[in-house]
């Protein structure tokens, strides 16, 4: 296993992670699938200070070799678009339904936490629903802590869901 950062050709299998979380309900407040043109904008907007990072099996070099495989991914990006936030990043994990459970998001997560200093970012924070335990799980296990709770703020499935708004501060 290997992170390293994202490839604009990465993003198929980026959308393809994320598109099975929706229909757990668990991740994300989209509802139906997204497409890759729909995201290349949003993939675009990362670049050095904001970063998306994949974690891969398999042969690592990306230009020649077909047997790479995404199994999961962490993006930051600016957090509520404010120059006054420019030390605060969200961060969003999302790992192949096949791979969950197996330590990828906290190895992701790891990751971020470890290079955030070198990016300036002092702060991290997490939207996670209140029902998604694993998520929970693993933000508690880095010391993250409950900065905010939006109760019932989304409708899944004709069910009220509350967010938790989970953060850090890393220096």
């Amino acid at each position: 296993m290997q992170i390293r950062l994202a490839v604009e050709a990465d993003l198929p299998a980026i959308i393809e992670i994320y598109n099975a979380a929706i229909p757990t309900r668990l991740a994300t407040a989209d509802l139906e699938p997204i497409s890759v043109e729909s995201r290349r904008a949003w993939f675009r907007s990362h670049g050095d200070r904001y970063p998306v990072w994949v974690m891969t099996i398999g042969s690592h070099d990306i230009q020649s070799d077909q047997n790479e495989q995404i199994i999961g991914w962490l993006s930051l990006q600016m957090f509520y678009g404010r120059p006054a936030y420019h030390k605060t990043a969200e961060v969003s994990i999302y790992i192949d339904p096949n791979y969950q459970g197996k330590g990828i998001g906290k190895k992701l997560l790891d990751h971020a936490i470890a290079n955030c200093p070198k990016l300036n970012i002092s702060k991290l924070v997490g939207f996670v629903f209140a029902h998604n335990s694993a998520s929970c799980r693993l933000f508690n296990y880095f010391g993250f802590e409950e900065w905010g709770f939006l109760p019932q703020i989304a409708e899944l499935d004709g069910v009220e869901q509350s967010l938790i708004i989970l953060g850090k501060t890393l220096f």
